[in-house]
């Protein structure tokens, strides 16, 4: 493998620590500090692949094994499996890039190798500020060159509200290949959130293209609440199936009381009513109860590890850890690993510390892919030593 010029990095993965501070909000603006090993089990190595300067979100390609990365200032990148030569998307969309808004997810769509259709997200301003959007393209290559054809956008975060946090928009097909999910975070608004007349600190489940599904908890009602799955939610941004159809999300507290969820039909998961955290400045928020209508976390981080991205492992490489949910911790610099068994969460544990995990991928071998947050901006491959 042809390493770009940046080296390898080899390291056996030994020792274990965990950083939970943050600052307003687990989006303030990175700092860049040096990377440490932590515990695993089995020992891995990792491996530095490339580097980009504020990588948000990655997916690998079927097929080709390709790899797709966005960057929250707008660029969207193609890097090839074989060689590591990478190239910019052209036709990529305008995006407003301001606080944590910018470009965001990308994902292939279910029948990529016959239409080589994609779905990303971003931010885009409007009339009363701005609102995360979702779009649908089809990728084009042609020798060293790849676009965007046919880019349109299919769904739309209503309101459009000010500010410029909690946009979440993670994009995620379920195993059949017929919804698109879609968070949408409260925009630090915090009552939206309750209020099922938009679609501010939701989970909305769609069609392909766009429109309501058949079979949504509020579909009788229409609008922007024949769209919704779920509710209640701050800011959403892990969203990933499990091979049995489980939806989990993961999902930043205020301070403390960070979430991992099932997502279930029709269910409120309490902001800002109710939260393991407590709120900025002090105020308290009551924890999740049993009987208080709320759907509680299945476990939670106080002090909080900011969690911005979610995997599922399915591969063959780490066998042991088959069904897990790995999550990108910003604050936390670190990737954690939850035991997963079926929809029960239990221990978690530090695999890899000492920056801000921005993105976490399976590759189609079953090595784990993780990209660091601007201010580092590296790519790794962990893989068994």
């Amino acid at each position: 493998m042809r390493l770009l010029g940046l080296g390898l990095a080899a390291v056996l993965v030994a020792g274990c620590s965990s950083d939970t501070d943050r600052s307003d909000d687990a989006e303030a603006t990175p700092g860049s500090t040096s990377a440490s090993s932590a515990s695993g089990n089995p020992p891995f190595e990792v491996e530095e692949i490339d580097a980009f300067d504020a990588p948000w979100a990655m997916t690998f390609l079927p097929g080709s094994g390709d790899l797709l990365v966005t960057e929250r200032t707008g660029t969207l990148h193609l890097r090839d499996a074989e060689t590591g030569d990478r190239v910019e998307v052209d036709g990529v969309p305008d995006v407003a890039v301001a606080g944590q808004g910018g470009l965001g997810d990308v994902v292939a769509g279910p029948t990529f190798e016959d239409d080589q259709q994609v779905f990303l997200s971003w931010v885009e301003p409007g009339s009363g500020g701005s609102g995360a959007v979702v779009g649908r393209a089809t990728l084009e290559t042609s020798g060293d060159e790849a676009s965007l054809a046919d880019l349109e956008v299919i769904w739309r975060q209503t309101p459009k509200v000010s500010g410029n946090g909690h946009f979440s928009h993670r994009i995620a097909v379920d195993p059949d290949g017929e919804h698109l999910f879609v968070s949408s975070g409260d925009r630090q608004k915090k009552t939206p959130a309750q209020d099922t007349s938009n679609t501010l600190g939701t989970i909305v489940r769609l069609t392909l293209d766009g429109e309501p599904a058949e079979g949504n908890p509020l579909a009788d009602e229409g609008g922007a609440s024949a769209e919704i799955w779920s509710y209640g939610h701050r800011n959403p941004l892990g969203l990933e199936f499990a091979p049995d159809g489980t939806l989990w999300s993961s999902e930043m507290g205020p301070e403390g009381g960070d979430e991992l969820n099932v997502i279930e039909k029709g269910a409120n998961y309490g902001w800002p009513e109710a939260s393991n955290g407590s709120d900025y400045g002090g105020g308290e928020i009551p924890d999740h109860a049993d009987g208080d209508g709320f759907e509680a976390p299945k476990t939670g981080w106080t002090p909080s590890i900011s969690p911005g991205s979610l995997m599922i492992y399915t591969g063959d490489l780490f066998p042991e850890w088959t069904g897990d949910a790995f999550l990108g911790a910003l604050s936390g610099e670190a990737l954690v690993r939850v035991d997963v068994d079926g929809t029960t969460a239990g221990d978690d544990e530090t695999l890899w510390d000492g920056e801000r995990v921005r993105a976490v991928e399976q590759a189609p071998d079953g090595s784990i892919w993780i990209l660091e947050d601007e201010g580092s901006g590296r790519l790794l491959r962990l893989a068994p030593a």
